[in-house]
């Protein structure tokens, strides 16, 4: 019995153990990936990733707002997404945050609309709204952003690197090889003579003789006396 009661608490324990987190450059390479891929730039989704969970996919707000790019679930559920799935909370983050961008057409009412809502963003203009939450959470982004553009991290410059050389190797494989061009063949068309026909064979002709008698002036044949004829 009391092993039986052992085994249970150590099984409920290690339910409620959260998994064990990524690693942090796993997950600045995943975010930057992404973000390229989706349009966005590394470096404002890597910005908004550390000021929201510090990279940690298992962090959770008293808001509900879960991992790494704190989604709400309700969100994530919209967008199709699983917002307990790191891969999922980084496409949805990052997908968020550009259509507040395209929103608002503005990095930092984008953010303001990530924090606060774009409901708030509305209510007050199109500008920040006067939350210090709101307002520090735009501004520590923006120093971060503009930091990581004049000192690019490691995770922007391998993504970086990568897709370019998906891009090389893509126009190399659609540019085929001209193909050398067949050697022309020549014909040369062979005079053929005519056949040369043998000559007629010429037979002698010996004279035919005719006596013919004229009686009232219209020739009659009287007589044709052949004396040889070849043939």
């Amino acid at each position: 019995m009391r092993k039986l009661l052992l085994f249970t608490i150590m099984l409920v324990t290690l339910c409620f153990v959260p998994a064990q987190a990524a690693d942090i450059n796993t997950v600045k390479a995943m975010i930057a990936k992404q973000a390229i891929e989706l349009g966005v730039e590394p470096a404002i989704a890597l910005s908004i990733a550390r000021t929201e969970s510090g990279f940690n996919h298992n962090a959770r707000s008293s808001h509900g707002a879960v991992g790494v790019f704190q989604l709400m679930p309700s969100t994530a559920r919209r967008m199709g997404l699983n917002p307990y799935s790191l891969n999922d909370n980084i496409k949805g983050g990052i997908l968020y945050y550009k259509s507040m961008y395209k929103m608002f057409g503005s990095v930092e009412l984008a953010l303001a609309a990530y924090n606060a809502g774009p409901g708030n963003v509305k209510r007050y203009n199109k500008t920040i709204p006067p939350f210090a939450e709101t307002r520090n959470f735009v501004s520590k982004i923006m120093k971060d952003y503009n930091y990581l553009k004049a000192n690019p991290d490691n995770a922007i410059k391998a993504a970086k690197a990568a897709k370019a050389s998906a891009s090389q190797q893509t126009v190399k494989t659609a540019v085929k090889p001209a193909v050398a061009p067949a050697q022309a063949q020549t014909s040369v068309a062979k005079v053929v003579p005519a056949k040369v026909q043998p000559a007629p064979e010429l037979h002698q002709v010996k004279e035919v003789n005719a006596k013919v008698e004229v009686v009232d002036e219209t020739p009659v044949e009287l007589e044709v006396e052949v004396t040889s004829l070849a043939i």
